[in-house]
């Protein structure tokens, strides 16, 4: 049987870019040796989402976001902590493996997390060939534009700082955390009306949105939330890891909005 670590040798070989020797990307949790049943991609091996994974018989789970809350994993200041150790427990009790594989699914040219972002909105007829996070629109009135977003990705609690009537033309993406620096710099660009991240600080880059629209500037910034943003682009390394592994049962599964709306509240 193909066992996690060739999964992974197969993926550093099909990225198309060099394996780098300082990174996140790396077995969380797990022997590589392990024989593998099925495999799960997800934007973040949360509790529910290895529960899911488990019932559905994938054992090795490749999450784009840390698996012990913190983007390098490191646990040294959580081994008394409960909840930390019982999701260790299932792990070991479901003898599953957990990879990490964030940087070179961001290095692969094209960016395998914007791929499948841009595929979920069905945005390729608006894509700049020259620069792949920047789009163009005819013109659609900001709360428009914002209302076609959350129906597309099925958001329940996205932020919006601008004038709903302001025209979108020109849009700029930032999936996942967007810091300080970045995001001035984008909102700055004359051309851009529209910056578009999973999240921010808010005396930050919200901070510096409000002040740049009460500058006179027509500008507004929209706030996804973070696994929101890149979600589908794991979804889409579901079916990139199709084309190279073909023994063993591949599926993306979703990671649930973590917040909700007190006009929709949870079930």
């Amino acid at each position: 049987m193909l066992s996690a670590g060739q999964v992974i040798e197969r993926i550093q070989k099909n990225v198309g870019v060099p394996w780098r020797a300082k990174t996140v990307d790396t077995v969380i949790l797990g022997n590589p040796e392990t024989p593998v049943t099925g495999i799960a991609t997800t934007i973040m091996a949360t509790l529910d989402v290895l529960q899911r994974s488990t019932v559905a018989g994938n054992n090795l789970v490749i999450t784009h976001e840390p698996t012990f809350y913190l983007h390098q994993d490191k646990t040294e200041t959580l081994t008394e902590d409960e909840v930390y150790q019982f999701k260790v427990d299932f792990i070991q009790k479901h003898k599953m493996v957990i990879f990490h594989f964030h940087d070179h699914w961001h290095a692969r040219r094209p960016d395998g997390i914007a791929t499948g972002m841009v595929k979920a909105l069905g945005w390729e007829k608006h894509a700049d060939g020259l620069r792949p996070n920047l789009f163009s629109f005819p013109g659609i009135p900001l709360a428009r534009f914002v209302k076609e977003i959350q129906s597309q990705l099925k958001i329940l609690t996205m932020r919006v700082v601008g004038d709903p009537g302001l025209q979108v033309n020109r849009v700029t993406t930032s999936w996942g955390f967007l810091d300080r620096e970045r995001g001035i710099q984008l909102l700055a660009q004359p051309e851009i009306e529209v910056v578009i991240a999973g999240e921010t600080r808010e005396w930050e880059v919200v901070e510096y949105a409000q002040d740049i629209i009460t500058a006179g500037k027509k500008k507004a910034l929209i706030l996804l939330g973070h696994m929101v943003s890149e979600q589908a682009g794991m979804k889409y390394c579901a079916e990139w890891l199709r084309s190279f592994i073909t023994e063993v049962p591949i599926e993306f599964i979703s990671m649930p909005e973590p917040f909700w709306n007190p006009d929709h509240p949870v079930a």
